[in-house]
């Protein structure tokens, strides 16, 4: 008979995650600091001027090129998803039971309001 019916392990030896270059460990890409600045495409240089304060206002590093021809796009999606990053929404703590109430009675929590 043959191994496979009997072995309950992988045949074949699996090759480690870093030997093929497939999964960085030890990355750390933050778009728009100095190693990895943002690249963006204007079309004006009022645009560009524009453009330059909002990333001086955010503390952000850019390579920004000006594209003059006719037809040309737009590019600042980089940019925009930095800005329009939402932020982290926190709630306030419930009283738990021995706590004193939040109305200023004076009693505990779970005599007054809970």
């Amino acid at each position: 008979m043959s191994d496979k019916f009997f072995y309950k392990g992988r045949q074949d030896a699996r090759q480690h995650h870093t030997a093929y270059g497939g999964f960085k460990t030890g990355a750390s890409q933050k778009s728009g600091s100095k190693k990895y600045p943002l690249t963006l495409v204007v079309t004006s240089e009022a645009r560009q001027k524009e453009i330059e304060t909002l990333v001086a206002d955010a503390k952000l590093h850019a390579d920004i090129t000006l594209d003059s021809r006719e037809g040309a796009v737009e590019s600042i999606a980089e940019l925009t998803a930095i800005l329009n990053k939402g932020t982290t929404v926190k709630q306030a703590r419930m009283p738990s039971r021995n706590d004193p109430c939040r109305c200023g009675s004076g009693l505990k929590f779970k005599k007054c309001c809970g």
